[in-house]
């Protein structure tokens, strides 16, 4: 096993060429996989957004007496 990249040979590269490109190789399918499962998402977006009406005002308090806001 070499242990340094100044004195590995050429096996120890071809390894580490042919992992990094696995790995990457990985990423790229699981990537692709993510983008094209569908978890109902489209359902969810087709729907009416849900609205949220104000209410009355609020009343906050601290030491100098209520204040309206």
């Amino acid at each position: 096993m070499n242990w340094s990249m100044y004195t590995a040979d050429r096996a120890t590269h071809l390894k580490i060429v042919v992992v990094g490109l696995a790995a990457a190789l990985l990423i790229a399918v699981i990537g692709i996989s993510a983008q094209q499962l569908n978890l109902g998402t489209d359902i969810l977006t087709a729907q009416a957004p849900t609205v949220i009406k104000a209410g009355g005002p609020v009343v906050f308090s601290d030491r100098a007496g209520p204040t309206i806001r």
